[in-house]
């Protein structure tokens, strides 16, 4: 009779015990089952048309076929990127609002002294989406053709040459600052806000050169618009078969490149970060998908969550030295 009650008594307690800590568990997990049941918000911190917007919208729209909703590209320019940023930053930690975002996002922690977030504690990271050479183009009204044709150029006249960017001490810039410094020249530096408005005034000849993300210049390439002169990274471009790294253009151990990635909030289940990713890293590996990424220069990733999170730790570490070396500032 006593083991019987005993018995019972264990019964009950285990039951209360488990409904208790099903209780607990159950709104985050009940969260993470019913995600997504609302529209997606995909902040991409720079204009439409550029390298960040062009390959974000490609993934953007697969996503929404494999989740089942919309997800609506936020463009919110400004500060290199950190103006979206902050924005996802400081959002509900849910899986609805999302980072779309470049190497700049790991690059601005060495140029600013107080940036309004932490780039690794404040975000979680989902998947590397695509890792993309930078490539030198110039206006063919400049009249040159290979990358010692600018150097010339600029040594003939110090400080006469302008070079645009996407925005003051994203890759682009600090690939500019690079170049000057391996090739010993002064050129001006003009940024702009996004890839879409430089483009537009190098064709224009308002300035005269320009490192871009290939997913941005490549339609003006094959147009004819634009002049290719070298990739930035150590290896050629599947995309440009026919132009030379820099190394090969006679700049030894010049190697930059810049990717592209998705974040969401700290503290966003894991659950759906883990889902997120796996959605990335099969949509990257759709064969249409694939061949539209190369054919704009991009070569697909899709890496998990961990992976990605220690990718950005080492990234973060080499870019400071980059930084460092180069002299860029801001202002």
């Amino acid at each position: 009779m006593c083991f019987a009650r005993r018995h019972l008594l264990t019964l009950a307690l285990t039951s209360l015990l488990g409904a208790t800590l099903t209780g607990l568990a159950g709104p985050a997990a009940a969260q993470a089952q019913a995600w997504p049941s609302k529209p997606i918000r995909l902040v991409v911190p720079y204009p439409p048309g550029g390298p960040t917007d062009v390959l974000l919208r490609i993934v953007g729209a697969q996503l929404a076929e494999r989740l089942g909703q919309p997800v609506h590209i936020d463009n919110k320019p400004g500060a290199s990127g950190m103006v979206g940023a902050d924005q996802v930053a400081k959002a509900p930690a849910d899986g609805y609002t999302l980072l779309g975002n470049a190497s700049i996002h790991v690059i601005n922690p060495s140029l600013y002294a107080k940036p309004p977030y932490d780039a690794i504690k404040d975000f979680a990271p989902v998947s590397l989406v695509a890792e993309v050479p930078l490539v030198l183009v110039v206006s063919p009204a400049l009249g040159a053709g290979t990358v010692k044709d600018v150097i010339a150029l600029a040594k003939a006249k110090p400080g006469a040459l302008a070079f645009a960017s996407s925005g003051n001490a994203a890759a682009p810039h600090l690939a500019g600052e690079a170049f000057k410094h391996a090739a010993g020249v002064e050129m001006l530096h003009v940024p702009y806000k996004g890839s879409g408005p430089a483009l537009t005034d190098l064709m224009g000849g308002q300035v005269q050169l320009m490192f871009d993300s290939m997913p941005s210049s490549m339609p003006f390439i094959q147009a004819g618009k634009l002049r290719s002169l070298a990739v930035t990274t150590a290896r050629r471009s599947t995309a440009l078969p026919q132009v030379p790294t820099m190394a090969e253009a006679g700049l030894p151990g010049f190697d930059i490149s810049t990717w592209y990635g998705l974040w969401a909030p700290a503290g966003t289940p894991r659950e759906v970060v883990a889902r997120l990713g796996a959605e990335v890293a099969a949509i990257v590996r759709q064969p249409a998908v694939r061949d539209r990424l190369l054919a704009l220069g991009a070569e697909p990733v899709g890496n998990t969550p961990d992976e990605f999170a220690a990718f950005n730790r080492s990234e973060l570490a080499k870019w400071a030295r980059i930084v460092k070396q180069s002299g860029a500032k801001v202002d």
